[in-house]
């Protein structure tokens, strides 16, 4: 799809609370993308590789949130991510296209993390470095 026939946003709301984008376009489509879901289709290089089957898995996202929205001229948006990731350029048309297919996408995520043997949940650390006993 084209960018210009891609309809334009006319509202876009973060709800902090539920890790919620709302974006709502000037066809009347309205979508609600969780921040997980925006973070793991990132169009930035370093989720989706330099070409085919280059992507990277993104795992233990569950807790992720926007914490900032930069406008990229007229056709976009960067956003600022709770784990440090800033890189990806979230056109408009982009946005659309997840919006759209956002339930069969989100299914073929959870697909490959369950392949992967991987999880939704982050990762916690031990503070402490745990070490065998000594006798």
């Amino acid at each position: 799809m084209s960018t210009q026939e891609t309809p334009q946003p006319t509202e876009i709301k973060l709800h902090q609370k539920s890790r919620i984008l709302e974006i709502a376009f000037s066809d009347g489509s309205r979508f609600e993308l969780p921040c997980e879901f925006l973070r793991v289709y990132s169009p930035s290089a370093e989720v989706r590789g330099h070409g085919p089957g280059q992507e990277v898995l993104q795992v233990g996202k569950k807790n992720v949130e926007i914490t900032a929205i930069e406008p990229v001229g007229t056709y976009a948006i960067n956003l600022v991510f709770s784990d440090g990731h800033d890189s990806g350029i979230y056109s408009w048309s982009y946005l659309y296209d997840l919006g759209k297919n956002q339930a069969e996408l989100w299914q073929r995520y959870l697909d490959r993390l369950a392949a992967a043997g991987a999880s939704r949940e982050p990762v916690a650390e031990s503070p402490i470095p745990i070490r065998p006993k000594s006798k």
